[in-house]
């Protein structure tokens, strides 16, 4: 087969006003932003890929512009792992930030086109599990007052969903008593979690850990700042509840350290985030190797990361759980056809796996119009 190469590469900068403010233990989110990357091959195939920027979406643009643009026209789309290490070595030191989350939709992008080019899903070039449907819990039931949260439970259990997370913050009396007001409302059927944040440390995790536990909630994400690798394993040795983290990893050499020490019991990184699929799918397969479930990491992303970590899901030998967003977001629910990931496509508890070429989806072009930084 010929050499695909690269013809033409743009980076659309993206920002949506959320219809509902969001809220965790780190503060409001009015906003979304993110990065979207289109490249274009020589025999007009084209690709989307999703970065993770939380804010300075123009800047990221501007950075794949003029740092990694230049090192992909020509090359050969099929080259993805040589494409990413060309692309790493924009910038020196260790992999991360900026770098590896501009990367991360450049790489999608290049295996949504040699999905294409196959005529297969991604999760079937990954070696896939046959798997067509995926389990989902709803993401998240915010850190508000207590009637939001009744509606808010309300809502996802009348949608069908069998697991919620659930954001806690301070103070602990408050936290454990909203773990409490969610596990009356839900019932003793409904699998329940927590997302935390980053919001305690190791002596409040401790305390609020145990309350979860006594709960039977199902795991602790995030309950201390992600660089606090002792403090995880602290943690590890002295809560019976499963600690899940993941999300601020870039590479695979990070999610290593949390699996080799077997502090983690489920591992959440984004792919929006950690490098694309390739690295992402690195990340998988440890995970598989250490005998860790993992549960891709969504958040506040669009559409493409969305469809991206479906298409994991779907392949990866360990997959426990999918985080299916729960709040509306212009950037997810308005921008693909067909829609992907919704909680009201849930059937039994599952969402679909998209089985078209690539990702599975085309991107509603008058959306990344109507989005566009200017």
């Amino acid at each position: 087969m010929p050499a695909s190469r690269i013809s033409k590469v743009v980076a659309h900068p993206l920002r949506a006003t959320l219809p509902k403010v969001q809220r965790t233990s780190q503060g409001d989110y009015p906003a979304i932003e993110l990065v979207v990357v289109e490249i274009e091959t020589e025999d007009g195939v084209v690709g989307f890929g999703e970065g993770l920027c939380r804010r300075g979406a123009a800047g990221y643009a501007r950075f794949i512009e003029e740092a990694m643009v230049p090192r992909l026209i020509g090359r050969d789309a099929a080259d993805r792992r040589a494409l990413w290490r060309t692309m790493r070595a924009a910038l020196s030191g260790r992999p991360g930030g900026q770098v590896v989350e501009a990367i991360a939709a450049v790489d999608i992008a290049l295996w949504d086109i040699a999905g294409k080019q196959a005529g297969q899903p991604i999760h079937k070039l990954l070696g896939g599990m046959g798997r067509t449907e995926v389990a989902a819990y709803a993401s998240s039931i915010n850190w508000l007052d207590d009637a939001t949260v009744e509606a808010e439970v309300a809502t996802v259990l009348k949608a069908g969903f069998r697991e919620i997370k659930v954001k806690l913050g301070h103070p602990l009396r408050d936290a454990i008593a909203r773990a409490k007001l969610v596990r009356k409302l839900a019932g003793d059927d409904i699998a329940l979690h927590v997302d935390a944040n980053w919001a305690y440390d190791v002596d409040d995790a401790l305390i609020v850990g145990r309350a979860l536990a006594d709960l039977g909630y199902g795991f602790f994400e995030e309950p201390i700042a992600p660089q606090d690798r002792e403090g995880y394993r602290r943690l590890a040795q002295h809560l019976p509840i499963r600690l899940a983290a993941g999300e601020s990893d870039f590479v695979a050499s990070d999610a290593l350290i949390s699996l080799q020490d077997r502090s983690l019991g489920l591992i959440q990184p984004d792919v929006t985030r950690s490098g694309g699929i390739s690295e992402t799918w690195r990340i998988c397969e440890l995970a598989a190797a250490f005998n860790t479930a993992y549960a891709p990491h969504v958040g506040w992303s669009g559409a493409i990361c969305v469809a991206a970590s479906l298409q994991l899901a779907a392949a990866a030998e360990t997959f426990r759980t999918f985080e299916c967003m729960v709040y509306q977001n212009p950037l997810r629910d308005a921008f693909t056809h067909p829609i992907v990931g919704e909680g009201s496509q849930l059937i039994e508890g599952k969402l679909a796996v998209p089985q078209g070429p690539g990702l599975g989806i085309e991107i509603d072009r008058d959306a990344l119009a109507r989005f566009r930084i200017a």
